[in-house]
């Protein structure tokens, strides 16, 4: 409804599984630098639980998954992942249908909007300007030295400190656990988005408050 007030102030979105589906550039950088030191490929489900908690673990994870339980390759297979994913973080990345429109209707309800990640923080900028441009949301985080991943809840505490806001004002939404358990940990109301990366189970037994079909569902919760 035009001009509706919100009872929330702000929503906080996780970026992969949430708002972008991106798992074909992960693969595709995570193929091509785990490829020079013999492991994979790997499918797109094993990737859809290799990521979730930064760079460093998800090639950690690939590297198990493909033998190299010791991560002898890990220092340089991290490298050569960061290098690759660089040039290819926006191959054949979209948003997710129903996204474009929950962001209209959000900033028609005067909702402040913000980016929380794992992916570090160049590559969440490049992403979400290209999809979405440069206006759209107020608050872009990546992954940053000195600010811990989640699911510590520190990034969140950081956004409601610049914002002047209280847990009780924002919504979090993303798709693994680890976004739950972020976003309990911030005392916030936490949404689970089923259209990402993973399972109904695993959100509920992160915390999920509630778990929404479609981005536009998450209208009813503000």
């Amino acid at each position: 409804m035009a001009g509706t007030l919100s009872t929330k102030k702000a929503v906080i979105f996780d970026l992969d599984g949430t708002l972008s589906d991106s798992i074909a550039s992960i693969k595709y950088s995570g193929d091509k630098a785990l490829g020079e030191f013999g492991y994979g490929p790997f499918t797109e489900k094993q990737y859809k639980y290799f990521v979730g908690d930064g760079a460093a673990n998800l090639v950690k994870r690939a590297l198990t998954a493909g033998g190299d339980r010791e991560l002898a390759h890990f220092e340089d297979a991290f490298e050569r992942y960061t290098e690759i994913f660089k040039e290819y973080c926006m191959y054949q990345v979209k948003p997710y249908d129903g996204v474009r429109e929950l962001l209209a209707a959000l900033k028609e309800r005067g909702v402040r909007l913000a980016v929380l990640s794992n992916k570090p923080h160049a590559n969440t900028v490049n992403v979400i300007e290209t999809l979405f441009g440069k206006d759209c949301f107020d608050k872009i985080q990546g992954q940053t030295e000195g600010i811990a991943i989640k699911p510590s809840p520190e990034g969140v505490f950081l956004i409601l400190k610049e914002w002047e806001m209280t847990p009780e004002d924002i919504l979090y939404l993303g798709d693994t656990a680890t976004d739950m358990r972020t976003g309990k940990g911030a005392g916030a109301f936490t949404v689970g988005a089923l259209w990402g990366f993973r399972e109904r189970g695993e959100l509920l037994e992160g915390g999920a408050d509630a778990l929404i079909r479609h981005p536009m569902e998450l209208l009813e919760y503000l």
